[in-house]
């Protein structure tokens, strides 16, 4: 086990007691600091053949620090204010032969890991009445575009967002990101797709999500990724209470992306700006994708059952920067296929999912939650026109301890399985550990 760079964790501390008496002098009463802990173990295992760069698996345990500094607004018609977000990741374990292309941990100069990492992440944001306008470090959670939190830290954006809720039951989103730092890297890079080398620096978005009803919710949002796509996203979110404790969710959403700029061109496309997967036209986007979800909770059990389509002209696309060259790999995107190990997006793919989980709660254990899911893609297209399938298991358990010393302290266990018959897929079991808390400073 390394030792903890305490000069490194000192300067993130230092941070937050520097802001402090800002806080408490100029925003008065509503700025919070919270210092949280992460312990991440990842091991995937690559069965039956070498996976990636000829190793049979990966294997990396690390540290994480964040301190999360939020201030208050000043007073006055229009208030102004600064948050501050520092990340510090320590490696514990995963050295030669178990670490591969910064999965987690990021490479070194000669590929191995490094032994810590760290980023600070600064944001300016200003509030009129019930609009916010934010600048600099973000962590969207959007249908358009999710940052991924997959690891031991997570990933975060460069630009600017604005958030209004002027009108009742109506939010409304806005925004343009420049450049993002992945989950396991120190390097800014810009915006790309699965596939794509040549990087993109402006993603304009917008969006709004409406409460027709208490039960209902509509959601429509826009995105351009400059010389990608254009993507067009609408959902509906329905709770039908039954009974006491007993209710029926439908989640239905529907994507429609078409290429844009360069990725509209042969030549755009052969210098780089191109996705990866087969569609009608090699390296152009072209892609509908619409799912369907049906929950039915019942007291402490919830039991979903789900379908998804994806079109035959092309894989779905949403921000990825993996082919960027920037310890940049690791992306999340709206889609419930989104698991584990694999994404069920590829061209032509088809896919039945269901899950169960059980709240422990309602046995007395409140802070205990388990659930079981599968997944099973058919129909993905290949170039030889045959059609291929793969499916993912995957069971997770978490705990939260309610009380005493140890109040707060999150368990975790997640455990993954998939199969394919792809020829450019591994076979791969996969299990993360992760152990959490956070401290409230202020």
């Amino acid at each position: 086990m390394k030792k903890i760079p305490f000069v490194r964790l000192s300067l993130l501390a230092t941070t937050g007691v520097a802001l402090a008496p800002l806080a408490h002098a100029d925003f008065v009463k509503d700025s919070k600091a919270n210092l949280g802990f992460r312990n991440y173990y990842f091991n995937n295992d690559y069965r039956d053949r070498a996976g990636p760069a000829g190793q049979s698996r990966t294997a990396e345990w690390a540290q994480g620090f964040f301190l999360d500094y939020k201030s208050g607004f000043t007073d006055g018609t229009v208030g102004f204010g600064v948050d501050a977000l520092g990340l510090l990741g320590v490696r514990l374990d995963g050295g030669k032969g178990n670490h591969r292309g910064s999965s987690m941990v990021p490479d070194d100069r000669d590929g191995s890991a490094v032994d810590e990492w760290s980023r600070l992440g600064l944001t300016g944001k200003m509030r009129f009445s019930q609009t916010e306008a934010r600048y600099g470090t973000l962590q969207p959670k959007l249908p358009i575009l999710v940052a991924n939190d997959g690891r031991v830290l997570p990933q975060t954006f460069e630009g600017g967002m604005i958030t209004s809720k002027e009108v009742e039951n109506l939010t409304l989103v806005g925004g343009r990101l420049e450049h993002t730092t992945g989950r396991g890297s120190t390097n800014r890079s810009g915006l790309a797709v699965a596939g794509g080398s040549q990087q993109s620096n402006e993603f304009l978005f917008a969006g709004a999500d409406y409460k027709l009803t208490k039960q209902l919710t509509l959601q429509y949002y826009a995105a351009q990724l400059e010389d990608y796509y254009v993507q067009h996203f609408g959902g509906l979110v329905h709770v039908l209470p039954l009974s006491e404790g007993q209710s029926l969710t439908t989640d239905l959403r529907y994507f429609k992306t078409d290429a844009d700029g360069r990725n509209n061109s042969a030549s755009g496309r052969a210098a780089g700006y191109r996705v990866g997967g087969l569609g009608d036209t090699v390296g152009k986007i072209d892609n509908d994708t619409w799912s369907a979800m049906f929950t039915y909770a019942l007291g402490g059990n919830s039991f979903l059952l789900g379908y998804q389509s994806v079109s035959d002209s092309g894989n779905f696309v949403q921000l990825n920067q993996a082919n960027t060259n920037e310890g940049a790999g690791g992306s999340s995107i709206y889609l419930f296929t989104d698991r584990l190990i694999t994404s069920f997006t590829r061209a032509g793919e088809r896919t039945a999912f269901g899950q169960y989980t059980y709240d422990f709660a309602a046995m007395g254990v409140p802070g205990l939650i388990a659930s079981v899911a599968y997944l099973k893609g058919t129909n993905i297209r290949m170039a030889t026109d045959s059609d291929e399938k793969e499916w993912e298991r995957d069971i997770a358990l978490a705990y939260v301890v309610q009380s005493g010393t140890f109040k707060g302290v999150g368990f975790s266990w997640r455990n993954g399985t998939l199969r394919s018959g792809l020829p450019s897929e591994y076979a791969q079991d996969q299990n993360r550990v992760a152990i959490s808390y956070t401290l409230a400073l202020f």
